[in-house]
């Protein structure tokens, strides 16, 4: 079984943000942080090289595979922002529902501002992720 590539490090997450070079994108994960931060009351991670995580959970699927993933992450990418949240498919489609301008993809949801959705929907679903990944898979 191959090993995770993207792990908690050390790196500094504000060294990282100051890095992305478009200044919405940059402004918007730093507000992520605040949000983030004050919704799961965990301080921000650096996960891989781009990944903002919060929080681990260690998971193990049926096929065997395995390993440890932050509770919450978001990550921002050329095109958008990635968010990494995991939640109750009944929930997650009245969420969305409320959300505001977004795509979604096989795990993520993507976002290309902060000003495109509603932060009070966003913070509901940070709660809710954080909520099903520590009863689906435990957490630390």
């Amino acid at each position: 079984m191959a090993e995770n590539k993207t792990k908690e490090t050390t790196a500094s997450v504000a060294e990282f943000l100051n890095s992305v070079p478009d200044e919405t994108k940059r402004t918007d994960s730093f507000k992520l942080v605040q949000i983030m931060e004050e919704q799961t009351g965990l301080k921000a991670k650096l996960w891989g090289p781009a990944i903002v995580g919060f929080g681990t959970c260690h998971y193990k699927y049926e096929s065997g595979r395995e390993g440890d993933m932050p509770l919450v992450a978001f990550s921002p990418r050329k095109a958008e922002i990635s968010l990494y949240l995991m939640l109750d498919p009944a929930e997650k489609e009245k969420l969305l529902a409320k959300f505001g301008k977004h795509k979604t993809g096989k795990g993520c949801t993507y976002i290309k501002k902060l000003q495109d959705i509603n932060e009070k929907v966003l913070r509901e679903m940070i709660s809710s992720s954080m909520s099903y990944v520590k009863t689906k898979y435990g957490a630390q």
